[in-house]
């Protein structure tokens, strides 16, 4: 283990002890009560207008799977395990993922280990997610932001514990998980608790045929710690430490020896009765990862390499809450500084006998701060304005800008950049309809992989790819849309969204160069193109067939190009969900069918090629039988019941998805 990791793991054994004696709480709102007192209370993260984190058909599911049940996220998947999101068809880079608002930043290359593949079901609320500018809240974005809130449980007057147990086997890939948390309220003293574990086989597809290298172990815990410091303030610390072993990705030439994550945070909270301040929040945080990818699982590959990554950031998230009759403001102070190293070790059989040593990403710190402010106007019962902006500086250092001097000679070794961001949008209500318009502006800086990084292997189209440092600022132009209508039994909405992106970040091949990987073809380098149009539609809508029995369905279409009307990739083809459920006292009957069309846009200069078209049923029940003051259900259910072999445009190197899978759970309530 080298020097660095050493100090990010000695930090992160000095770190735990310290939260788990803290004391603290997160205040979220409060509610007046018409006599005299106020009593803080957790506002339940904007649960009563999102859903509860499970899909319709499945009760025991992982995040990838409740975020894919999104209209607006899709997923690059290179394996059963960390899936990489995208919101509206564009690639992580352009999103702000965050956990609680906090930046957590990857340690992989090859994009291994999303935000998302941090956090666990059983320590999540709900999901915030923001399409476009609106996202700039959580900083510079051009896709929006998908935002992970954690589990907060809220004072109360009488102490009360609470919790959850789930429990389950799904039997194509063997995987066995258990999932646990526990929550404690009390007038001055609130904590959560949250414990899980899961373990994977190789999965087999369509064909009946196994999926090599598609296992996975991952082991996740949270704890939350709130302490109310006065009538009105709070102070809460929060820690997630999650790990991962063993975790294959079919789609790679090689495998994940072991993730380790420290995500760690204090805030505090002061509510104000009178006046135009209603909440004032701030939040400190620290989180350190660790990544180790290597091939020692492949000996197939004629030279072996390791690819260990590391990536550290400190940040400080401040907010101010204000309202005055029809107006509502909220201020929000962003500001982190992030250190991410990755490196790149060749050698033969003979781990001691190394041939290469290079870094990926070389000692790359990124410091940002940013002030971003929305405000909302009731011009009627009916009507209301939003216009909100955010201006960010990005400031990147690379400390070995050697690296970048070989293909980019005299590059900078600092650079400053300024984020700009506006939107604006209106919202009415006519009689049944729900209509909306709007329009965002907004730049955001390129990654550390598309300005600083070296020799890149992508497996999906088998390039090298060079970062460039010199590379502008990519400037979104956005408007969007949606109408409503909603009636006693019925209601559908479509939204539909259209981005203008000015010098698109791509990889284009090098005439300079040679590949270092030994399965590359070639050397691409991150360049800009003019522009990029980026187009979303989507329409779903739902039926009360009868009293217990419901109907939903949904469409989406997207389609994106260049400026010569090129195909972009990753771009999704026609997709539809149709489902029904019934339910009735305890009993639940749910079954759906979904698929794509066939994707015929796609772009063989990036590595695609045609994927067909899929169809995929899918059907479980469930049962609830109260026990005294405990609630279990039971779940049996089956995906793809009719073992159809497919793989989609999202699929890396056309890996078939998983075959029948039979999966039971039980959860318990208490």
């Amino acid at each position: 283990m080298t020097s660095y990791s050493k100090g990010t793991m000695r930090r992160i054994a000095l770190v735990i002890p310290l939260l788990i004696a803290s004391y603290g709480l997160r205040a979220q709102d409060r509610t007046l009560q018409s006599d005299t007192t106020t009593v803080l209370q957790e506002v339940k993260v904007k649960a009563k207008a999102k859903k509860k984190i499970k899909t319709d058909l499945k009760l025991a599911v992982s995040v990838d799977e409740f975020l894919a049940s999104s209209q607006s996220i899709s997923f690059i998947k290179r394996g059963a395990y960390a899936w990489e999101p995208m919101l509206n068809n564009m690639s992580s880079e352009r999103s702000a993922v965050t956990i609680d608002g906090m930046h957590i930043f990857g340690a992989c290359t090859d994009k291994m280990d999303p935000v998302t593949s941090y956090v666990e079901t059983n320590n999540l609320s709900t999901v915030d997610i923001k399409s476009g500018q609106e996202g700039s809240l959580h900083g510079s974005t051009i896709a929006g932001s998908i935002d992970l809130q954690r589990k907060n449980t809220a004072f109360g007057l009488d102490k009360k514990v609470g919790g959850n147990y789930q429990t389950g086997f799904e039997f194509n890939n063997k995987q066995f998980f258990n999932l646990a948390d526990l929550s404690y309220s009390g007038q001055k003293f609130a904590a959560d608790g949250s414990i899980s574990f899961r373990q994977a086989e190789n999965y087999y597809d369509g064909n009946n045929k196994e999926v090599k290298h598609s296992q996975f172990n991952k082991f996740n815990s949270s704890l939350g710690l709130a302490f109310k410091t006065g009538e009105r303030s709070a102070l809460r610390v929060d820690a997630i430490y999650d790990k991962a072993k063993d975790v294959g990705f079919p789609a790679l030439p090689m495998d994940l020896w072991l993730s380790r994550a420290l995500i760690t945070s204090a805030s505090y909270k002061q509510l104000f009765e009178d006046g135009i301040i209603q909440l004032w929040d701030t939040k400190i945080y620290y989180n350190a990862i660790e990544h180790y990818m290597d091939d020692t699982t492949r000996p197939e590959n004629l030279v072996h390499m390791d690819m260990p990554g590391w990536s550290t950031t400190y940040g400080l998230l401040s907010k101010i809450a204000l309202q005055r009759d029809s107006y509502k403001s909220e201020i929000q102070l962003n500001a982190y500084d992030n250190l991410s190293i990755a490196e790149m070790r060749m050698y033969p059989q003979d781990r001691s006998n190394r041939t290469m040593f290079a870094y990926s990403w070389p000692w790359v710190t990124t410091r940002f701060a940013s002030l971003s402010n929305t405000n909302s106007w009731d011009l009627s019962d009916r009507s209301h304005v939003v216009l909100g902006g955010s201006l960010g500086v990005n400031y990147n250092y690379s400390k070995y800008a050697e690296f970048n001097w070989i293909f980019h000679p005299g590059a900078p070794q600092e650079k400053t950049r300024i984020l700009p961001g506006l939107h604006a949008s209106y919202h009415i209500d006519i009689a049944s309809f729900t209509l909306s318009a709007g329009a965002g502006y907004g730049h955001r800086a390129p990654s550390i992989s598309e300005a600083y990084g070296y020799y890149i292997y992508n497996s999906f189209d088998r390039y090298d790819y060079i970062g460039n440092p010199n590379l502008g600022n990519e400037v979104s132009y956005e408007t969007n849309a949606s109408v409503g209508y909603q009636t006693g039994r019925m209601g559908i909405q479509a939204k539909v969204n259209y981005f203008y992106i000015q010098d698109y970040i791509v990889g284009k091949i090098l005439n300079m160069g040679s590949p270092m990987n030994y399965q590359s073809v070639g050397v691409k380098g991150y360049t800009a193109l003019n522009h990029a149009n980026i187009f979303n539609l989507a329409v779903s809508a739902h039926y009360d067939i009868l009293t217990h029995l419901h109907w939903k369905g949904s469409l989406t279409y997207a389609r994106a190009t260049d400026g010569s009307g090129g195909n972009l990739p990753f771009i999704r083809p026609i997709s539809y969900q149709t489902g029904l459920q019934y339910m009735y006292k305890r009993l639940g009957i749910q079954t759906s069918l979904q698929g794509d069309a066939v994707q015929r846009d796609y772009s063989p200069e990036y590595g695609e090629d045609k994927t067909a078209a899929y169809q995929i049923w899918n059907a479980s029940a469930d049962y609830t039988l109260p026990v005294r003051k405990v609630n279990m259900t039971l779940q049996v259910g089956a995906e793809n019941i009719l073992n159809a072999y497919y793989s989609t445009y999202a699929d890396w190197g056309n890996i078939p998805r998983m075959g029948r899978n039979i999966f039971t759970s039980l959860k318990i309530n208490f």
